[in-house]
This record gives C-alpha cells, structure tokens and sequence, in this order.
C-alpha cells in the first residue's frame, strides 16, 4: 500500500476513533443541554473507578473522612427528626433485614444497606455502595448553570426532575426528600448547595461539620 493510502486509512481510524468519543448527538438535542465532564482524567485518578471508602472530587482528589451523627445533633427540631425517623426506617428497613419476616421495629442493618439504592437516582453510589467520582462532577455540568460550582434550589429540583425513571413512583419521591433535606441542610447564605457540601454528604464529612456547627466549635463556610 502507498504512503497516500496509508495515511488515508489513519485519518479513517482517527474520525472514526473520534466519533466514537463524542458526549453530544445531533438529534438528540438533551445530550447537549446536559454536559458531562470530559476532562475529568486529568484531575482525578480514575474517575469511573468506584471507591469503597472515600468520595474525591477535583478538589478532594483523596476525598475526607467522616461519622454519623443524629438528626438532633444536625440542628433539626424534634417534630423533623420523628417525621425524618419514619420515613427512612418506614421506607428503608424491610430491604436490609436478613430474613424475609418483616420486623416490628423497623432495624437497618447497615450490612446490607446498598439494597435501599433507588431508582431515580443520581447514580452516584453503584448499586454496591460504592462512590463513583465522576458522577458527582456529572450532576454540577449538567444542572449547575447559575454558578459552576453550585445548585440553586430551582436547578436541584431541576436535576432530580431530570433523573427521574418511568413509573418509579418509590424513586422520584425518595429523590426529592433526599436532595430537599440536603438542601435545607448545608445551603450557603446565597441560598447555593454548594459541590463541596453534596460530596462531604456523600463521604460524611459534612454531618460532623454541621454537628460541629450547632455546638458552636465552628464558624459557618460557603
């Protein structure tokens, strides 16, 4: 084969590699209304590697630690923290119990708590348990188009909107409770849920910063 036909295939394997690539499709108009990260192997290690036991993002590249705390040590009032109580015990419980006799008590058993992932989700814990980076990054390119960074709360209702599954009634409501509660919990002065407070959720870190917030040891962030 000639230098010229060589080249020609190369170039046929370069668009074809390219195209392969592409995030966006021409007539599906809502892959280039939400944006992925495509750059995300620069900043992160392996950013589709789920992690068992840290939630890095661009800026956590090893994630942080954290603990679990009650609702009452997170600031909420006691009427929130019964309603909170029954209906994470009242929708959870039954998925992570050993046998297949409901109990009476309503127990999680945090062994087998990756059962209660849902529909409708975000798709930022597998359906292990584990941490997926890019995910997270995914949620703020797609739905965060007031500050990069950021969710306002029209955006956040937006995002779990969006994530929605057909007739995943469960899904969309436990969906909405979670991103809400997060919100009325960690939203900055402006009103911002910001990338940073959803990924020390994800990791725990937060609970212990908010606990720690009530008590007075620390000062408000962004």
């Amino acid at each position: 084969m000639t230098e010229t036909g060589d080249n020609s295939v190369e170039n046929q394997l370069l668009k074809a590699s390219a195209g392969a690539m592409l995030t966006v499709a021409e007539k599906a108009p809502v892959t280039s209304q939400r944006k992925i990260r495509s750059d995300l192997d620069s900043k992160l290690p392996k950013p589709y590697l789920g992690r068992a036991l840290a939630a890095p993002d661009t800026d956590n590249v090893h994630g942080t630690w954290g603990h679990k705390h009650r609702f009452r040590d997170l600031g909420f009032n006691i009427f929130a923290c019964v309603l909170f109580t029954l209906f994470i015990h009242g929708a959870m419980s039954y998925s992570t119990l050993p046998t297949w006799l409901p109990s009476p008590l309503f127990p999680i058993y945090i062994d087998n708590i990756h059962k209660c992932k849902h529909g409708s989700d975000s798709s930022t814990y597998d359906t292990e348990g584990r941490f997926v980076p890019a995910n997270l990054e995914n949620i703020f390119s797609k739905y965060a188009h007031t500050k990069t960074d950021k969710l306002t709360f029209k955006e956040l209702w937006h995002m779990t909107d969006s994530t929605r599954n057909a007739f995943d009634f469960f899904g969309w409501t436990a969906s909405k409770f979670e991103w809400g509660v997060l919100y009325m919990l960690a939203k900055d002065s402006e009103g911002f849920l910001s990338k940073e407070s959803v990924r020390r959720c994800y990791d725990g870190s937060l609970f212990d910063y908010c606990a720690d917030l009530q008590k007075g040891v620390v000062g408000k962030t962004a």
